[in-house]
């Protein structure tokens, strides 16, 4: 049965062959000289053969795209909860019914889609356990930590009395060593919050850029060793500071000693401003930014906005910063309290929440890339703002989405640019390429796609 089958489908090659060589015929006629047709007979009759035995008894494989694509748009993605981890950490310390409060306010914050939360409690033993309150909320909302603390005699916090450098690296040490249960693999810390506002004094007044400098350096070093010596792969350095401060401090000797990452606190009144602010510093420090802190509004500098005004300046911004490849986090300041809040006190949400959703929690756009013959290409770069993709084998491709999405660019070597406008549909199709050059082949090659098409080949 197995040879008979093999045979029809061979005796219908045949007949097909003899059924298009007409018109074969008619095209190579428009495309050469009528005296050398005769030569270039048996070998275009060998290529429609060779075409037509690929096309029937070729089994294309049926490839996954085996790379899973990251379902967050940025590395980092955060919300700022300093108000309630840092500022009521005394206050609240022993009020076992704050709990409720906490998990509440973290299982809100996981809705969004965030990579990790920022807990600005200070590292003190005496707020270990309420450190450790929203550490087990985030555990139990699968959300990673950005510890944004500090240690509280460095700004005087709480009454603390204030502490030197040489304090502050060794309590760093002791302070991860002695609590490796706080902190899991893919966690960020920062050893050291604008710490331009503490002992060593903002080095745009002392005039210490090299002492700040090295302060950072040593801080980044010796909590790295401390995180490699209790087993646990946390992230350290990204310290957060005022952008003027990082354009004074992080040249790229620096930046490079820190793991290559700038971490911004930045406030401004215009989101355009804010955008070119990220691609300055990447390309001064040559670093990648992250934005620390931003939102709004800070009265003194955006006024008094409505909840809707703020949703629409968190659009702007992250409408404008999505398209840069600079950026690889961004923390939200912050969830409740503050004028920049964006979740009311009984925990419902203001507009901005549903803006952060959008870009937090991306969709996925796919795509299957041909040619002109239906040849699945594969290896092709796919541009959608600042995310990139590549095609498998089977020429399919799939790439984070944004709200601001305008268009999608598609390159591959020997075919000309594509430009694919994005109307929010995520299944693009079949994307067909076209050639650069095609020689006479290629359009033969063409020719007998579109007749097999005809065919139902």
């Amino acid at each position: 049965m197995k040879n008979e089958n093999e045979n029809s489908k061979k005796g219908f090659v045949v007949s097909v062959v003899h059924r298009i060589h007409g018109e074969l015929s008619d095209l190579i006629k428009r495309q050469i000289l009528v005296s050398n047709f005769r030569l270039l007979k048996l070998p275009i009759l060998v290529i429609v053969s060779a075409f037509l035995v690929t096309l029937l008894f070729s089994s294309q494989s049926k490839e996954q795209i085996k790379k899973e694509i990251k379902t967050n748009y940025w590395e980092i993605q955060s919300i700022d909860t300093v108000k309630y981890s840092r500022d009521l950490a005394r206050e609240k310390l022993r009020d076992d019914s704050f709990r409720d409060v906490i998990n509440n306010q973290v299982k809100n914050i996981a809705s969004v889609g965030v990579t990790h939360i920022a807990l600005g409690t200070p590292y003190d033993e005496e707020f270990i356990p309420y450190l450790q309150s929203w550490v087990d909320a985030a555990r139990a909302n699968g959300v990673g930590i950005w510890f944004r603390g500090n240690f509280s005699g460095w700004e005087e916090w709480f009454d603390y009395p204030p502490i030197s450098q040489e304090e502050h690296k060794n309590m760093l040490v002791d302070f991860i060593k002695e609590n490796p249960g706080l902190f899991e693999d893919g966690d960020i810390f920062t050893p050291c919050t604008e710490c331009e506002n503490g002992e060593i004094g903002d080095p745009r007044q002392t005039g210490d850029v090299e002492g700040y400098r090295s302060f950072l350096i040593d801080g980044y070093e010796a909590s790295k060793v401390a995180f490699e010596e209790i087993g646990k792969g946390v992230e350290t350095g990204y310290f957060s500071m005022n952008a003027d401060v990082a354009r004074l401090v992080m040249d790229q000797k620096t930046t490079e000693a820190l793991g290559g990452i700038v971490v911004i606190d930045h406030y401004v009144k215009d989101p355009e401003k804010l955008a070119g602010d990220v691609d300055e510093i990447s390309s001064m420090s040559g670093g990648e930014v992250v934005l620390g802190e931003f939102g709004a509004p800070i009265p003194d500098i955006h006024g008094d906005m409505s909840k809707e005004q703020q949703s629409d300046w968190v659009r702007n911004v992250l409408s404008l910063v999505s398209k840069k490849n600079s950026l690889v986090g961004v923390n939200y300041w912050v969830s409740f309290e503050g004028t920049t809040a964006i979740w009311e006190s009984d925990g419902s949400e203001k507009p901005t929440v549903a803006i952060l959703r959008s870009y937090y929690s991306p969709q996925i756009i796919k795509g299957k890339l041909t040619n002109d013959i239906g040849k699945p290409i594969k290896n092709a770069l796919i541009i959608a703002d600042s995310k990139e993709s590549r095609s498998n084998s089977n020429g399919e491709f799939n790439i984070l989405s944004n709200p601001s999405l305008g268009n999608i660019i598609v390159i591959s070597p020997g075919y000309k640019k594509e430009n694919v406008i994005f109307n929010q549909n995520l299944d693009l199709g079949e994307i067909v390429l076209k050639k650069e050059k095609e020689g006479l082949f290629f359009r033969i090659q063409v020719f007998l796609y579109m007749i097999s098409r005809r065919l139902g080949l």
